[in-house]
């Protein structure tokens, strides 16, 4: 009986690693704007202000965590931003346990706990290639995803639950111990020396990298597509709640379990993911992504004729398994074409397709505002209709198989 190769050990350090880190992000995230409310008394319109302080970091620094991932150790960086966001986690308990906590102190502190996550998430992918074997790229991949999602899923009703029972400063306390683990897994990791990087002004390696992900034939749909879904899965989200309440009927409960089938979806996408690269063409796996997303959104729509809670599940669920595939499967595409030496921009220029979140929900607000959460829910359908005709037409859903990975030629980096 042939079982498939095992990870190496030095990178099942970093998926714990990352586990650790993701669920700390996620606890503190969701104590965050509770603590506020409840402990400072702010009302909506400062809570706004407190989750823009905590989403600016990934338009604001995503670009130089990519240069500094590009420039030295990956593994040291995302430590030593780990260490980072320990520290300010614990400045946030410190300040609680003093009665000195104040928001503009909770919204400091959050947006350097944020700038950490960005660094870990920028600088992993850009990591993972050097850990482990190429034809292992997709399990491991999937590895790091699975541990995002439990995060994803968990974290937020952990970090509810942490302030609901014992209080804000055990919440925080958990979130660093969390990250001071991710730091002592990071430090116990082996990566493997790389050339130095040769010394140019940042804003040419900005562009170095932008031009190659611009104008790679498999990268640029990538891009676009992830732009895409981005703006219309925070247009659907934007509409969602008040549309379930008065089109669905459903109590706060019932939201709340009909939004956690996004989870849920993600966790099972991530589960079978290996199992899916294994069986299918490269290609087509990259497709199962925005195709499965249009779908999503169509039974989303379909709730406007037939009011039923359980399509509005199907969807969220659908939503969560189909796309998480395609972030493992385009994540291994990156790591496979793209230059040892580039990896870290590419990862960074990625993330800054999120800056498509606060435009969905701006469509959301406008036109729900106009025309009603209805015309959101088929805007949202279109959209992703178009991202996922996007990716159908590039040569990227072609791929039989994982491309062979490139080295650091200097005819490579000018490929594009």
């Amino acid at each position: 009986m042939n079982h498939a190769p095992r990870l190496p050990m030095t990178f099942n350090r970093l998926a714990w690693s990352n586990l650790a880190a993701q669920s700390a992000e996620q606890i503190a995230l969701a104590a965050a704007p509770i603590v506020a409310v409840l402990l400072l008394g702010v009302g909506e319109g400062q809570t706004g202000l407190l989750h823009t302080a905590l989403t600016l970091p990934f338009l604001l620094f995503a670009i130089p965590a990519g240069l500094l991932a590009d420039r030295i150790s990956r593994r040291r960086l995302m430590a030593g931003s780990e260490g980072v966001r320990a520290a300010a986690l614990a400045a946030i308990l410190a300040l609680i346990w003093l009665d000195r906590l104040s928001l503009p102190l909770l919204a400091l502190l959050g947006f350097v706990t944020v700038c950490g996550t960005v660094t870990y998430s920028v600088a992993a992918p850009a990591l993972v290639p050097s850990l482990v074997p190429p034809a292992l790229l997709p399990a491991a991949n999937a590895r790091i995803e699975l541990a995002r999602t439990v995060a994803f899923a968990s974290g937020p009703a952990l970090g509810g639950a942490l302030v609901g029972w014992v209080g804000a400063a055990p919440a925080f306390g958990f979130a660093t111990a969390l990250s001071v683990i991710a730091v002592v897994l990071l430090s116990g990791i082996d990566e493997p020396a790389r050339a130095p990087a040769p010394r140019r002004h940042p804003l040419q390696e900005i562009r170095e990298g932008a031009v190659f992900v611009l104008h790679h034939p498999l990268l640029r749909p990538v891009f676009i597509t992830q732009f895409i879904f981005n703006t219309a899965s925070f247009l659907l989200l934007a509409v969602f709640v008040p549309y379930a309440v008065r089109r669905l009927g459903l109590s706060a409960t019932g939201v709340g379990i009909t939004l956690g089938m996004y989870g849920v979806g993600m966790v099972f996408g991530a589960l079978l993911a290996t199992r899916v690269m294994r069986r299918l063409p490269f290609g087509i796996v990259i497709g199962l992504g925005p195709v499965t997303g249009f779908v999503a959104a169509s039974v989303m729509a379909s709730t406007t004729f037939i009011p039923s809670p359980w399509l509005a599940g199907l969807s969220f669920f659908l939503l969560g398994a189909g796309p998480i595939l395609w972030v493992i499967s385009t994540t291994t595409l990156r790591q496979s074409v793209t230059p040892p030496s580039l990896l870290g921009r590419v990862s960074a220029i990625n993330i800054m397709s999120y800056g498509a979140r606060p435009l969905g929900s701006a469509l959301g607000a406008i036109v729900g505002g106009f025309y009603g959460a209805e015309a959101c829910l088929y805007l949202a359908a279109v959209i992703f209709g178009a991202q996922a005709l996007v990716i159908l037409l590039s040569p990227a859903v072609s791929l039989a198989r994982q491309p062979d990975m490139v080295r650091d030629e200097p005819e490579v980096l000018r490929a594009g």
